[in-house]
Parts: structure tokens; C-alpha cells; sequence
């Protein structure tokens, strides 16, 4: 137990090291540009005496020190395909300056990447990552040609984290590695450092007999942004027999923004048998935000069976902000599902179609049981701005209880055209001080004014 609070209290003090947030990122600066970061970081830490608190920790205390090492964020394209605990493990692609450690203590490190105990080689390789490529690159190229595949696989990711450039050669070679993790790992590594030497080399892995080898090389490409990869990443999506490695490729294309792959990506919406592949290329078409994929994306909304796809695809038009998709959205918010329902709201109003008359389901959608469904439909009305729907805003906002949602049907009001003197006294001699604001800001005709529903798109945009 001791060996187990000694490693958390090393972690978090490591965390220190690169100014990682106290508290979770909630959509704002986390921290203000003027203040010293050197302030926040913590006092050296003793390396050695950290790696053998590490050993023999349980693999789910060294996976939440191993995050704690890397800063802040729980998993995005820096997850290697293959380290010392495996899935255990999420890392993040955030890019910090740390503190450089002493060369005995990067020697520590560097030998504990070929320990017999698993945690102690992903903490090795996690604190190599937040290290100059210029101080262990070279080192961790040599341990590329070790006989030791787990060496080599390992030595990979390091490469990957400190984005090594002169490793782009020597991963590329171990890209013919015999050894399933060594080549996924290189392949991620080379995604990481984005030098465009390594695309042809990732792009023969799409052929690669192992689903891993294959799904890191897809995300590499996918990250590289060459429009040269189209054709093959198309091939990917609709062909690989691996769901997992189908459903990077339609991310990939939604990444480079691949216009050619609409056709593809429709037709990957309409027929994948798997939801996730079906989700990534509804996400892909809103990203590319070509206005040919709106048929698609209706039947989708329409007709498949699994909420995710149907709300993703809703998001999609909304990307594509095409005024002749109001009617499918609209017949959106009757869906199942809130999400459905709530993200088709905000899709509506993000046509922002000013003096269009509002969708009758935007209107029901203003008693739905769904507080975060309640709060789109009313920003979507603002933005609409339809005086025809103040008789329904009115009757919403006498029984809601719910503050945001109120500030945003007074926005609604506001912004509609109510100028009504019983409204606006009411209003103002509220007691409440934020309907008191909302409803000011709305005569003096501000438009940035909370509530700012904006959907978080799923899939997350990393695969």
C-alpha cells in the first residue's frame, strides 16, 4: 500500500511539471496567458525512487499515474497500439514544455524501458515522451534495433511521443518488423511526426494481415492530411473486413476533408453492417460539408435503427447548414431518442434562417422532457426569429423552471420581436437577476449571450 501512495503522490507532483490544469477543462482558458507557469510546477523529482514505487503497482494505479505523467485529457490519438499495459493505458496528444531531467536520471529512464515489470517500463517510456527529441531520439533509435521485440516496440512510442524527425527512416524500415506491435507502433509513431516519406510506406500496410497494423496505419495517414491517400483510404472503407479498421478509414476521409470520398462515404452510411463505421461516416460527411451527402444523411435520419448514426447524422446537417434539408430536420425532432431530438434543434437553428417560419416539432420541442433538448429549441428560435412562435416561447417560459432554459426563451422572446409592455415589466421587476439581464441584453440587441448550445459531435474527432 505504502509503494502504491508513494507512486500516486510522485505522479501527481509530476503532473505539476508541464502547468497541467487543476481542474478539468471545461470549454474555457484553462489558464490566463500572463501567468508564470514556472510558478506551478513542482520540486524535482527523484526518479529512481519513482520507478521502484512503480513496480508491482496494480496495472490500474500505474495506468492512472502513467496519465498523470502526460498532463491532462483521457485518450485521443496518443494512445500507442501497444504498451506495457495495454488497454489499461490512455495517454493524451498534448504537447507541453517540461522540465528537462538530469542525464542520469534520463539513463534511469532509458533502462527502465527494458524492466521485467510492466509498469515500470510504461512510466519509463511516459517520462522519456515529455523529453527533447535532441536528448533521447538517438537512444531510442538504437533500442529500434534491439532483439528484444518488446524493446523495439516500446522504443517506437517514445519515438512517437517526443516526435523524433530523424527517426523517420528507421521506423519506416521497422514498419517490415516480423513482430504484430513493433509495426503498429511504428506506424503510429510516424503518424505522430506527420513527415511525408512515410505515406507511401503507411499506405502498403492497408494490406497488412493484423487489424491493429492496419488501423495504425490508417490513423497515421489520416493524420498526414495527403489528399494522395484518397483512393486507398476509400478502398479501406468499404472493403476491410474489420470494423474498427473501416471506421478510422471514413474518419481519415472526414479528416482530410477528402470531397471525392462523398459517394463513398454515403454509400458506407447506408449499408456497413456496424453502427460505429456508419456513426464515423456520418461524421465524415459533416465534416467534408458537401452539400451533396444531404440525401444520405436523410435516410439515415429516417431509417437506421441505432440512435448514435441517426444523431450524428443530424449534426451532419447541420454542418452543412442546407436550407433544403429543413424538412428532414423537422421531422427529426419527433425521433426516440433526445439526443436525436435535441441535436436536430440545434442543427435548425444553425441554418439560421432569420423571418423563416419555425418547424412546428421546433415548437413542441419547448415542453420536451429533455432540459438540454428545451435549451436548444429555444437558441433555435432565436436564431430564427419567427414572431409567429412568440405565443408558444410565451406559454414555455411561464412553466419552465429551468434557468438556463429561461434565459434562452427570453432571448427567443427578445429577439422575435416582443415589445409587448405587460412582457417586458414583467421582466424587468423580475426578481430573479439573470432574467433582469437576459432580458436587457435582449432590448439592447446583443447576440453573444448565453446559452450557447453547441453539440459535441460523436464520434469525438479522433479515432
Amino acid at each position: 500500500m505504502q509503494r502504491i501512495i508513494a507512486l500516486a503522490i510522485a505522479t501527481f507532483a509530476l503532473s505539476s511539471l508541464s502547468g497541467g490544469p487543476v481542474a478539468a477543462h471545461t470549454g474555457g482558458s484553462i489558464a490566463s496567458d500572463d501567468v508564470d507557469q514556472g510558478q506551478r510546477r513542482g520540486a524535482p523529482i527523484d526518479i529512481g525512487a519513482l520507478l521502484s514505487a512503480a513496480r508491482g503497482a496494480p496495472p490500474i494505479i500505474c495506468s492512472l499515474a502513467s496519465r498523470a505523467v502526460r498532463g491532462w485529457g483521457w485518450g485521443d490519438r496518443s494512445d500507442a497500439p501497444s504498451t506495457p499495459l495495454g488497454s489499461f493505458v490512455s495517454s493524451t496528444n498534448y504537447d507541453f514544455e517540461s522540465d528537462q531531467f538530469p542525464a542520469a536520471d534520463v539513463q534511469l529512464l532509458l533502462s527502465g524501458l527494458g524492466s521485467d515489470d510492466p509498469c515500470v517500463r510504461e512510466m519509463s517510456v511516459r517520462l522519456i515522451g515529455t523529453q527533447k527529441a535532441g536528448t533521447v531520439g538517438n537512444e531510442l533509435i538504437t533500442r529500434l534495433g534491439s532483439a528484444d521485440p518488446g524493446l523495439r516496440a516500446l522504443s517506437a512510442v517514445g519515438l512517437g511521443f517526443v516526435q523524433a524527425a530523424n527517426a523517420v527512416d528507421p521506423l519506416i524500415r521497422t514498419l517490415r518488423d516480423p513482430v504484430v506491435d513493433v509495426r503498429a507502433n511504428s506506424a503510429w509513431a510516424l503518424g505522430r511526426i506527420e513527415n511525408g516519406r512515410a505515406v507511401g510506406p503507411l499506405v502498403n500496410l492497408f494490406s497488412n494481415d493484423a487489424e491493429k497494423v492496419r488501423e495504425a496505419a490508417v490513423i497515421a495517414v489520416g493524420h498526414m492530411e495527403s489528399t494522395s491517400t484518397v483512393p486507398a483510404l476509400i478502398r479501406v472503407a468499404r472493403q476491410d473486413n474489420s470494423p474498427r479498421v473501416r471506421r478510422v478509414a471514413a474518419w481519415a476521409l472526414g479528416n482530410i476533408e477528402a470531397r471525392e470520398a462523398v459517394d463513398a462515404l454515403s454509400g458506407v452510411l447506408a449499408h456497413d453492417a456496424d453502427a460505429g463505421v456508419r456513426e464515423m461516416a456520418a461524421w465524415a460527411l459533416g465534416s467534408i460539408e458537401d452539400r451533396r451527402a444531404v440525401a444520405a444523411l436523410g435516410t439515415a435520419i429516417r431509417q437506421d435503427s441505432e440512435d448514435k448514426v441517426r444523431e450524428t447524422a443530424v449534426w451532419a446537417l447541420g454542418q452543412l447548414e442546407d436550407r433544403s434539408a429543413i424538412d428532414i430536420l423537422g421531422a427529426a425532432t419527433s425521433d426516440r431518442s433526445p439526443r436525436v431530438r435535441g441535436t436536430a434543434a440545434w442543427a435548425i437553428g444553425q441554418l439560421d434562417e432569420n423571418g423563416a417560419k419555425a418547424p412546428p416539432g421546433l415548437l413542441r420541442l419547448l415542453t420536451d422532457e429533455s432540459g438540454d433538448t428545451r435549451l436548444k429549441a429555444a437558441w433555435a428560435l432565436g436564431q430564427i426569429e419567427d414572431s409567429g412562435a412568440l405565443p408558444a416561447v410565451r406559454d414555455a417560459l411561464r412553466i419552465e423552471k429551468n434557468d438556463r432554459v429561461r434565459r434562452a426563451l427570453i432571448r427567443a422572446l427578445m429577439k422575435s420581436g416582443e415589445r409587448s409592455e405587460a412582457t417586458l415589466t414583467q421582466l424587468l421587476s423580475s426578481s430573479d437577476p439573470e432574467v433582469r439581464e437576459a432580458a436587457v441584453r435582449g432590448l439592447a440587441g446583443g447576440h453573444a449571450f448565453n446559452p450557447w448550445p453547441w453539440p459535441w459531435p460523436r464520434p469525438r474527432p479522433f479515432p
